[in-house]
């Protein structure tokens, strides 16, 4: 006797935004990345589309980080000190998008200046044809002084610029209205948080197909399961209707998870706990794995390794459909 799987059906879909802009469009780059598209949870192929599959951005930094894991300056270290060489072994790497983290700090301590940021940035388009995404700092006065710099003087090539947050948006929202970029929007995980950072920049006359949404979440083991929540709530209202959560998702699980401790300490731990670079690439793919399927749309990640793994469980996820097709 045949069995028939129940099936929902969504009266909505999340929004279709794609990142850069071709010769012919205005900007330099050799592709664009589209995201968003669903009528269906993540990966339920037999209950609607999922036209774009997840895609997976590298992190890079405008010059060698401070902060950053020992294993991850060693992974990167013929090209660490300069960001246009980074960003093209990131796409040797197997990324589909750049993004680039501006530094509070140049190399000699001082607090990075627009003029340096702006050199940056054109460096990493010219030596890579991938579509990019450049966050500020995380300190609002910067983010604004150098995200407007960068913005006026890439206009056209749609990037995304972030990080927008309640506090410092409209900076940011303007200069990407005036200059035919993108931003990301980023809340504390609350779906409610995040539905009205939404609003408040759609208010101020940025189409929806310019915003991309980050609800933030924890690593795997340190708060994953209430991102994943969030996550997968946004996304049930985007597929019941509600416009304003119909945006794709980026989020970023190199950085969680390359500073919870089971990646950042290679000594002193549990045997247990086996090898250090094994452990913290498994932590970093699992979290962005766990996150792809809650909803993501866009992750971030560190370690060329990561890379590869997440995205041949994507295409292992998106092949699925042809078995109920």
């Amino acid at each position: 006797m045949p069995v028939e799987v129940p099936k929902e059906k969504w009266p909505g879909s999340v929004r279709t935004i794609t990142l850069g802009a071709l010769p012919s469009e205005g900007g330099t780059r050799k592709r664009v990345v589209t995201v968003g598209g669903e009528t269906a949870m993540p990966f339920m192929h037999f209950e609607g589309e999922i036209p774009n599959p997840p895609v997976v951005a590298i992190e890079i930094k405008d010059r060698k980080p401070d902060d950053w894991s020992p294993l991850l300056l060693e992974t990167w270290k013929d090209v660490i000190d300069d960001p246009a060489q980074w960003a093209a072994a990131a796409e040797a790497a197997g990324a589909d998008l750049i993004v680039l983290a501006l530094s509070l700090t140049n190399r000699n301590g001082e607090p990075t200046s627009p003029d340096e940021a702006v050199a940056s940035v054109k460096a990493v388009l010219r030596a890579t044809g991938l579509p990019l995404i450049v966050f500020g700092p995380g300190q609002a006065e910067a983010d604004n002084a150098l995200l407007v710099a960068v913005s006026e003087a890439t206009k056209g090539e749609r990037l995304a610029l972030g990080i927008c947050e309640d506090k410092n948006y409209r900076t940011i929202v303007a200069t990407a209205m005036a200059n035919d970029h993108l931003v990301t929007a980023r809340t504390p995980m609350d779906v409610n948080l995040a539905k009205q950072l939404n609003i408040l920049i759609s208010d101020m006359g940025l189409p929806l197909d310019r915003i991309l949404m980050d609800p933030t979440t924890g690593a795997l083991g340190y708060g994953i399961e209430y991102g994943f929540s969030v996550m997968e709530r946004l996304r049930l209202a985007a597929l019941q209707g509600d416009k304003m959560t119909q945006l794709p998702m980026i989020v970023t699980p190199g950085f969680e998870a390359w500073k919870a401790k089971e990646s950042k300490v290679g000594e002193g731990v549990p045997a247990s706990w086996g090898d250090w670079l094994n452990r913290a690439i498994n932590w970093e793919t699992l979290t962005a794995l766990t996150l792809v399927e809650s909803g993501a749309d866009i992750v971030v990640l560190r370690h060329p390794e990561s890379v590869k793994r997440v995205k041949a469980a994507i295409e292992e996820l998106m092949a699925a459909k042809s078995l109920v097709s």
